[in-house]
């Protein structure tokens, strides 16, 4: 359903019930229901105040112009003025689909700029228009490590290392902290992702083992002192352009989309394929390169907004240099992620690959799609819904990432 859709859907709604439903407004664990009303210019219209507070922000009343207020929402702030169409931000001028309109005490807005404006300014908010709910994503989060047993203090009180080493270690373990990584898990919502394994009555789903795959590796590199975005928390569908997109809001090191693989019904044995390989963007050269782009691609069936700037000449030639800018960095990344995982996985090493994932073409920064292996596959199937082995894999993985943080600080010298 398209966001146009979504409105017309609310609309048929109050013309039915004389009611309209209210916009469901997701940030974090934290869902709130914002008041709606029927715009008197046509469409919907959405309580201002209850929408900044939902989404973790404020309206703020410019005391100097009556009828001119401040929409912010983190560092995203949109000046309007009451009985206007028109938003001001960072200085340009930006229609609205409706004006901005009070009614007694209470300031609306169109529903657009919840849905819309809000999620091209790169305000960390993004319009699920299947669900018609408004998700703002949580800010980066780090985990504090547990203090060290007493006898470790202990120890620590009595040995002292020399001022030159305790410097260069308090500096390395600052800038791994500025360090933020986006895990992204596949599929979700109405996109199973693989099903399998072949011949087995109890079926798994791809989007559950990357979920819970993503939620351990969260939590290792979070006990590594870096800090972690996650695309989403739970079922549900995030489009594979956004998922870029959330990273670069983010202002993300490394992106790590976390993937199942799946067998070619048309091999000999499809269901004793096995293994692990971890892909970055560039040019699929192979028929199994181009086998795995493809499965992977297949989810944008399950979206139904089209993305204006796909067809656009410019910016294809403006996504196109931002990547090559990273593609040696996210080879040598895929390189490290893969090493680590052969030390534990029981599959074979399938190796570092290369394919055009439209999941990994908005993500302006080092990126990798990991295939922890072949949920067609009985076994592999087991390993990867087995919590130990989950947590032992994302061990791995999480060492691969920080390796590679601490190499990246080397070569620009300890900077940002």
């Amino acid at each position: 359903m398209t966001i146009l859709g979504s409105v017309a859907l609310l609309l048929q709604l109050a013309q039915a019930t004389s009611v309209l439903p209210p916009l469901s407004v997701r940030a974090g664990d934290r869902v709130r229901a914002v008041p709606t009303v029927v715009h008197p210019e046509g469409g919907i219209a959405v309580r201002a105040d209850a929408l900044a507070e939902a989404l973790g922000g404020q309206v703020v009343a410019d005391a100097a112009l009556a009828g001119r207020f401040r929409f912010e929402v983190g560092t995203t702030g949109v000046d309007l003025q009451a009985g206007s169409a028109l938003a001001v931000v960072a200085g340009d001028t930006i229609p609205l689909r409706a004006g901005v309109f009070r009614r007694g005490d209470l300031l609306f807005v169109p529903l657009a700029l919840a849905t819309e404006l809000l999620p091209r300014l790169g305000a960390g908010v993004l319009f699920d228009a299947d669900n018609a709910e408004l998700r703002r994503f949580a800010t980066v989060t780090a985990a504090r490590r547990p203090p060290p047993p007493r006898a470790a203090r202990a120890r620590a009180t009595t040995i002292a290392a020399p001022a030159d080493n305790a410097r260069s270690a308090a500096a390395r373990s600052a800038a791994l902290r500025r360090r933020v990584v986006v895990i992204d898990a596949g599929h979700g919502g109405p996109d199973n992702g693989m099903s399998g394994p072949i011949g087995s009555p109890r079926k798994v789903f791809e989007k559950n083992i990357t979920l819970a795959f993503a939620r351990v590796l969260q939590r290792t590199l979070q006990a590594r002192e870096v800090q972690v975005v996650m695309t989403r928390t739970t079922d549900t569908l995030i489009a594979l352009s956004d998922r870029g997109r959330i990273a670069n809001q983010a202002k993300a090191d490394l992106f790590l989309s976390v993937h199942v693989n799946a067998a070619n019904p048309r091999w000999s044995n499809p269901g004793g394929a096995r293994g692990f390989e971890t892909f970055f963007l560039a040019e699929a050269k192979t028929e199994d390169e181009r086998r795995v782009e493809a499965m992977e691609n297949e989810a944008i069936r399950f979206e139904t907004s089209e993305d204006v700037s796909r067809d656009d000449p410019l910016g294809f030639i403006m996504r196109d240099m931002a990547q090559n800018e990273h593609l040696r960095e996210s080879g040598r990344l895929a390189e490290m992620i893969q090493s680590g995982m052969r030390q534990v996985h029981p599959g074979p090493n399938r190796g570092v690959k290369q394919a055009g994932f439209r999941v990994l073409v908005t993500a302006f920064m080092p990126a990798v799609l990991v295939e922890i292996g072949f949920g067609t596959n009985k076994s592999e199937a087991q390993y990867m819904t087995d919590p130990a082995r989950q947590q032992e894999l994302a061990e791995t993985v999480a060492d691969a990432v920080v390796r590679y943080l601490e190499e990246y600080e080397r070569k620009v010298g300890g900077g940002g």
